[in-house]
């Protein structure tokens, strides 16, 4: 798959489960097994627009060679993605989440993106000028 329609995938999915969490909280949150009171309902408001401008950053960089900025943006993704997975995985394991059904689909999408995103690490390449800082991908 090219770089470009792995971000688009990467990028509609931010965007959706962003939209979800911005705005319907409760209904993201009771699929987990966990009770919405207005707390938690504001922080999964603002997790929801970080994953909306995550998606929409993602979207627009979509077409932009290697760089040093897009291995860090790349970077930026898998620790974001390990770090939702981790957190998930504790909070069922605590039992904060009580649905099992609600931490299953998502674990296996923070794990299929953070192994795409560093997949296209480890397609960035020094270029041929070893002085230079900026990458390419082979595709």
């Amino acid at each position: 798959m090219k770089r470009q329609t792995f971000l688009t995938i990467a990028s509609m999915i931010a965007l959706m489960v962003g939209v979800t969490a911005a705005f319907f909280p409760s209904l993201l949150l009771v699929s987990k097994g966990v009770f919405p009171d207005d707390g938690v309902k504001v922080w999964m408001t603002e997790v929801g627009i970080l994953l909306i401008v995550l998606g929409v950053i993602n979207f627009l960089i979509r077409k932009h060679p290697s760089s040093p900025t897009l291995f860090v943006l790349f970077l930026g993704n898998v620790l974001i993605q390990l770090g939702l997975l981790a957190v998930e995985v504790l909070a069922f394991a605590k039992g904060t989440i009580t649905e099992i059904s609600g931490i299953i689909p998502n674990s296996i999408v923070h794990v299929v993106l953070a192994m795409g995103f560093a997949y296209y690490i480890f397609r960035m390449v020094p270029n041929e000028n070893p002085q230079s800082v900026s990458l390419k991908v082979d595709h």
